[in-house]
């Protein structure tokens, strides 16, 4: 391991600060830095290569991301299945960035040293056009604030599912299950299973619900309502418009994303602390 690249929340001071801390003390034992353009602004050190965010992956050998869910998403989506990805917390505890400020010099030690917990974790892609993109959460396909109910029909392998009327539609990773699907009443899915999630937002009917699907069948959904401004988010980090009839096709990456998991909690440790379970109840 060579080469460790940064990406900070560069408008959270605690995470530039602490950030810059640990980029110095890696310099000092002698590995490289990568620093996207952002975070490079950020932290004015000396000695830094710096990458656009979808190219740190590539050159580097660890990527660790200081912020939230968001600052992880924008590096860890295009990273290399190889790059094993830390997310610091460096405020609410997220469902990705689990690991704390406290523990994470140890947690280096250990990545760096080859003595670690890490997750696969299922990406999927994109294909919009002649244009295919990663994601690691979700494609959520969504009218503009100002367009009516959309339709939209939905094909999974060659078998025609139905024509779905609502305000949108998120394909979602089990990665993604707890992020915007979740609180569009979707279910959660345990982050390692082959699965795919097809959520409506707002569905017209109250009979559209949720359906969980295996990840190995192409999904297909193309916007037969004419004349709206409708789009495709990809992780929430850059949208796309959709022009009439265009088809946006979903399946699984054969890439996937190395998350580094924390030597302190597991996954369910984390859903209890964001989802509040067993507070509040009855004595």
């Amino acid at each position: 391991m060579r080469t460790i690249g940064i990406c900070a929340k560069v408008i959270a001071p605690e995470a530039v600060d602490f950030s810059r801390e640990i980029a110095k003390e890696l310099q000092g034992r002698g590995f490289e830095i990568a620093l996207d353009p952002a975070t490079a602004e950020a932290l004015d050190l000396e000695r830094v290569h710096i990458h656009e965010k979808p190219d740190l992956g590539a050159h580097a050998d660890l990527l660790i991301t200081f912020g939230g869910d968001g600052t992880l998403l924008s590096v860890a989506r295009h990273a290399p299945e190889s790059v094993p990805v830390i997310g610091v917390n460096m405020g609410t505890l997220g469902f990705l960035t689990e690991i704390r400020v406290e523990e994470l010099r140890s947690l280096l030690d250990g990545v760096i040293s080859g003595h670690y917990r890490s997750e696969e974790r299922v990406a999927f892609e994109v294909h919009v056009g002649n244009e295919t993109y990663r994601v690691l959460n979700d494609a959520v396909i969504n009218k503009s604030a100002l367009a009516r109910i959309i339709e939209m029909k939905v094909t999974v392998g060659d078998q025609f599912v139905s024509n779905f009327r609502a305000d949108g539609l998120i394909i979602s990773t089990p990665t993604g299950s707890t992020a915007y699907n979740l609180s569009a009443g979707g279910p959660i899915i345990y982050p390692t299973m082959n699965a795919v999630v097809l959520t409506p937002i707002c569905p017209h009917m109250l009979t559209n619900r949720p359906v969980v699907l295996p990840d190995v069948l192409p999904i297909s959904i193309e916007v037969v309502t004419p004349n709206q401004e409708v789009f495709v988010t990809l992780d929430g980090q850059e949208g796309v418009p959709l022009i009439d009839h265009q088809r946006v096709v979903v399946q699984r990456s054969p890439q996937s994303v190395k998350l580094v998991l924390s030597p302190t909690k597991n996954y369910f440790d984390v859903l209890r602390s964001k989802l509040k379970w067993g507070e509040g109840g009855e004595d």
